[in-house]
């Protein structure tokens, strides 16, 4: 039973406030009509009720959310603005209520619950504004990490060889120049290309030679071992068998070569018929993989060894 009253009286409360809310928008709007139908007395009351909410203790409170809404995401020279025009309109506030006279907490509750409804949805409003906006400066900040680790040592290697053919080791070039992360995107972009534009040529061709000196992509070598497969017996693809791997694999017969002379090394073992073929002077296959040129000629011993 206390816990039914407890709500009841919860209840009560909320319906008196909202009933005294929803008053004080009734006036309002009740003055905004007298405005359209009565003229210069309608206007006077309009008057009236905004240096109400201007004479209010919250009436600071209300301003500063409403300009820190329209901060969220703005240039700093339009957020220099919208400040200078809240402490001009606190100042104007300010004067408009010494002359008539403040007003305290509790003369008019509903302009009391106006204000402070008001004050509250404009700083959950900022809030949902601010929240987008700084998860992405803090993405943006965190690539902006990573593409500084990425390139600060390829920068190091440069600019030192370049210091060594000049004959200096000394240059003007602040190489841990950090960027501010809350400079416009003219002034980031800038000093990104002025920074790594002259190395990202450098970084590309790194990242190509290691890529080259890695293992084969995957869909390419699945095609080598199915051709393998289906010649187990005798491994080596003809002129015209390479060159169609290559245009199917995206390889170069560099690679392709290499990469049967590997494979036969650890992964085959010729039957004892193919050994007499391989090993038999007279024997047509011979002649063509030594005399006519043999296209891997790391693969075998040589003849004078």
């Amino acid at each position: 039973m206390l816990h039914n009253n407890n709500n009841t009286d919860d209840d009560n409360n909320k319906t008196s406030t909202n009933t005294g809310l929803g008053y004080y928008f009734m006036e309002s709007d009740h003055h905004h009509r007298n405005n359209n139908n009565n003229g210069s007395s309608s206007s006077s009351s309009s008057s009236a009720v905004k240096a109400k909410i201007m004479a209010h203790p919250h009436y600071h409170r209300l301003l500063a959310a409403y300009v820190n809404c329209q901060k969220v995401g703005a240039p700093p020279e339009v957020v220099a603005r919208l400040e200078e025009a809240c402490a001009s309109a606190a100042t104007m506030a300010g004067d408009a209520a010494a002359a008539a006279g403040s007003s305290c907490i509790g003369e008019d509750p509903a302009l009391d619950q106006f204000m402070e409804a008001y004050c509250e949805m404009l700083t959950k409003y900022e809030q949902e504004l601010s929240k987008p906006l700084k998860e992405a400066m803090l993405f943006l900040q965190r690539i902006e990490c990573q593409f500084k680790n990425l390139t600060i040592s390829s920068t190091d290697f440069a600019c030192n060889e370049g210091a060594e053919r000049n004959g200096s080791s000394e240059e003007d070039v602040d190489l841990h120049n950090m960027i501010d992360p809350q400079a416009e995107d003219r002034e980031l972009k800038g000093q990104l290309l002025r920074k790594y534009s002259g190395y990202l040529g450098s970084l590309k061709q790194e990242f190509m030679k290691k890529r080259k000196k890695g293992k084969l992509p995957k869909e390419a070598r699945q095609q080598l071992l199915e051709w393998w497969s289906r010649h187990y017996k005798w491994p080596y693809p003809s002129e015209s068998q390479k060159l169609a791997l290559a245009e199917s694999t995206g390889l170069d017969q560099k690679q392709i070569n290499n990469w049967f002379i590997n494979q036969r090394k650890r992964h085959w073992k010729p039957s004892e018929d193919m050994q007499f073929v391989v090993m038999d002077p007279s024997h047509p296959h011979y002649y063509m993989d030594n005399v006519l040129g043999n296209p891997f000629p790391m693969d075998l011993s040589h003849p004078m060894l």
